[in-house]
């Protein structure tokens, strides 16, 4: 997937703002919008400029737009096409997240403390060590317990269960994406700083 790019085109300006790219040329021009020019002649406008546009225009803002690049996200599934489907599904314009993978629980714990993640996806039935454990170690570990664990299981009489263990939010298989989308959004912005920086 592409990472976010810290300038914009004037192309992707006229469509956040649903104007023609003959509009931003004007706002440009007009020093309303802040840009500079590449080598080859065309204009950017850098992340935090169009932001500042925004808000001094009372244009609505979308924080999935302006969401920081790293946003990391480890699925942990012993099915890879539900691997796969979750990836897709989040691959979407303005999501900008990276993947790991792990397909058992004792994988996931490696997973947790080498990638990071600011939020795991995590099927509760697993072979070796299952997704209650790997929630309760995240949530009871001092430099993990900030990290969000959104629960997907068959079974919703597991669901309590694994709230007792930290999980932050959960989703029923079988996994519809605008709810998927919309739980690791609500999730990522809900963050703890702590997890959000540990990378820096």
């Amino acid at each position: 997937m592409e990472r976010r790019r810290r300038a914009l085109t004037t192309g992707r300006v006229a469509e956040y703002c649903q104007v023609r790219p003959a509009t931003v040329f004007n706002w440009i021009k007009g020093g309303k919008l802040k840009a500079y020019s590449t080598p080859g002649g065309h204009y950017r406008v850098r992340l935090e400029d169009f932001r500042d546009f925004l808000e001094k225009y009372e244009i609505p803002i979308d924080e999935d737009f302006f969401a920081p690049p790293g946003n990391r996200i480890l699925i942990v599934d012993d099915e890879p096409s539900v691997v796969e489907f979750i990836e897709r599904a989040l691959s979407e314009p303005g999501g900008d997240y990276r993947f790991e993978r792990a397909s058992d629980g004792y994988e996931a714990g490696f997973k947790v403390a080498s990638f990071e993640p600011n939020l795991v996806i995590l099927d509760l039935v697993m072979p070796r060590v299952d997704g209650f454990e790997v929630c309760r170690r995240i949530k009871t570990d001092p430099e993990t317990r900030g990290t969000k664990v959104l629960v997907v299981t068959g079974y919703p009489e597991e669901v309590g269960r694994a709230k007792e263990c930290g999980a932050d939010d959960y989703l029923v298989k079988p996994l519809q994406v605008e709810e998927l989308r919309e739980k690791v959004r609500n999730l990522m912005r809900r963050r703890a700083p702590a997890a959000a920086s540990r990378r820096g």
